[in-house]
């Protein structure tokens, strides 16, 4: 049975719409939210290039597709048909695109189009028993093939990120590190410099000024 569905926007992962009574019946249902966010945070980042795939995560799977730079997530339980649960997907999302397809990009804020959990919720309501005609024929449908998209584990999925991100981090690190290492080599140059040439200039001064004051006397 499909248990979420959530909506973001692919270029920097704000969510633009979730279906509302999602996860009502799972206790552990904020921490598989967490997992979508994060998996977002990756996408928006050009970490995953599959534009369908399905993560799996505990006894449940996330499936997922993106298009028009929109990425369509539902978790399911791993017994639920692959093929139902991205024919589902692919109903919401010409749903969407043509609710909203020309206000993506000037979304501003989370949940923009919340209203389109009315739609969500309809339509998952279609998918859920598995037994129905119409998701039998759905099933036997020969044209549509979910076969070649890939799974993966989740662990497997989010790690690409979290290495990505410390090598990000230590990048930057290294990069502040060398500045003030130049920082510091050019302020002991200098250092260097006035300790050599100090005494020379202190010399030539004081000879400066006592053949200025003799000819002052003379």
């Amino acid at each position: 049975m499909v248990k979420l569905t959530l909506i973001a926007r692919v270029t920097d992962g704000l969510p633009l719409a979730e279906g509302l009574d999602d996860g009502r019946d799972m206790q552990d249902a904020e921490f598989y939210k967490q997992q979508v966010k994060a998996l977002f945070k990756n996408l928006s980042r050009g970490q995953n290039e599959a534009s369908r795939m399905s993560v799996e995560t505990g006894p449940y799977i996330f499936h997922y597709i993106i298009e028009g730079r929109v990425c369509y997530l539902t978790m399911c339980d791993r017994a639920y048909p692959k093929k139902l649960a991205f024919q589902y997907l692919e109903d919401l999302k010409n749903e969407f695109e043509r609710g909203y397809g020309n206000q993506i990009e000037t979304a501003a804020r989370p949940y923009a189009f919340i209203k389109f959990d009315t739609f969500i919720q309809r339509t998952k309501k279609l998918y859920q028993d598995t037994r129905t005609q119409r998701n039998i024929t759905k099933l036997n449908d020969e044209l549509y093939e979910v076969h070649q998209i890939m799974t993966r584990n989740v662990q497997e999925v989010l790690g690409v990120g979290e290495k990505l991100d410390q090598v990000s981090q230590m990048s930057n690190r290294l990069t502040s590190e060398s500045r003030i290492y130049a920082d510091k080599a050019r302020d002991l140059n200098r250092q260097a410099l006035i300790r050599k040439w100090a005494p020379v200039a202190i010399v030539v001064g004081v000879v400066t000024l006592l053949f200025w004051a003799k000819n002052k006397i003379w």
